[in-house]
């Protein structure tokens, strides 16, 4: 079995899932950052596929960034003006090339959380 990443984002204020939220990916070499994938979150606050699949997948850093400012923004009740946190980056090493890596975020408009999940 083959190493991959999955994400997904909870809404800790609503208590849903947080979908149509843009999510990239990057490799991160000597300092310079690639972008790898761009997703958007499902209903279920996942995305419908591994955001680094099996087949792509290498060790290394990696920095997730979930952009939480616009889905912030599109939400019901949303104050005017730019919120509190825009683009949340969440920089991780992946040694295991045959483990599954999941990096969830729990997000609230004025706070975040994230961890190794399984």
């Amino acid at each position: 079995m083959a190493g991959y990443l999955t994400t997904h984002v909870l809404d800790t204020a609503r208590g849903t899932p947080a979908s149509e939220l843009l999510i990239r990916l990057f490799r991160i070499e000597d300092g310079a950052k690639r972008q790898l994938a761009e997703m958007t979150t499902n209903d279920d606050g996942r995305t419908d596929s591994p955001i680094l699949p099996e087949d792509r997948f290498e060790t290394g850093t990696y920095e997730l960034v979930f952009m939480a400012g616009a889905y912030l923004r599109s939400q019901p009740g949303s104050q005017d003006g730019l919120p509190f946190l825009d683009d949340i980056p969440i920089r991780f090493r992946m040694e295991d090339p045959d483990a599954h890596y999941h990096v969830p975020l729990l997000l609230s408009p004025y706070g975040y959380s994230t961890y190794r999940g399984s």
